[in-house]
C-alpha cells in the first residue's frame, strides 16, 4: 500500500508552517510543534534531517530556530516527500529493470510507470509557496 507515513505529514505541515511565516523569520520548533499540533520531540528529528538536506536552516542561541533553507517557491511537494520517505514506487517492478522478471511482457507494467510518473511530475509541480497560500 502506497502512503505518506506519520513522519512524511508532519515534514509537510512542519514545511507549510515554516513557509508561511515572514520571509528570514527565525521559528522555534516548540512554536512549529504547538502551530501544527505534533510531538516536539518527533518533529525534532525529523527537523534534523530536513536540515541536514538543506531544506531548512537551523540557528541555535538567542533568536535562533528555524527557517527554510530556500525560497519557498523553490521547494517542491515531491522534493519533501522524498527526502523523508525515500523514493516514491508505487510497485516493486519500478524499483529498477529487471527487479520484476516480467516487466518486459506484463501488461500493466507501462500503467505503473505512467502512474508513478504523473503522481511526481504532480508533486515536483506543488510547491511549497503554493502550500502555504502565498
Amino acid at each position: 500500500m502506497l502512503h505518506i507515513t506519520r513522519r512524511g505529514d508532519y515534514a509537510i505541515r512542519g514545511m507549510v508552517y515554516l513557509a508561511s511565516q515572514p520571509v528570514d523569520q527565525m521559528v522555534l520548533l516548540s512554536d512549529i510543534a504547538a502551530g501544527i499540533d505534533v510531538p516536539q520531540s518527533l518533529l525534532a528529528k525529523i527537523f534534523q534531517h530536513l536540515n541536514r538536506v538543506g531544506l531548512v536552516n537551523s540557528y541555535r542561541g538567542t533568536g535562533g530556530g528555524f527557517k527554510l533553507g530556500r525560497p519557498a517557491e523553490k521547494i517542491s511537494l515531491l522534493e519533501i516527500v522524498e527526502t523523508v520517505e525515500g523514493p516514491i514506487i508505487l510497485n516493486r517492478c519500478l524499483i529498477t529493470q529487471g527487479t520484476c522478471n516480467r516487466d518486459s511482457v506484463c501488461t500493466v507494467h507501462p500503467v505503473w510507470r505512467s502512474i508513478q510518473e504523473k503522481m511526481r511530475d504532480m508533486l515536483r509541480a506543488t510547491t511549497l509557496k503554493q502550500l502555504a497560500g502565498q
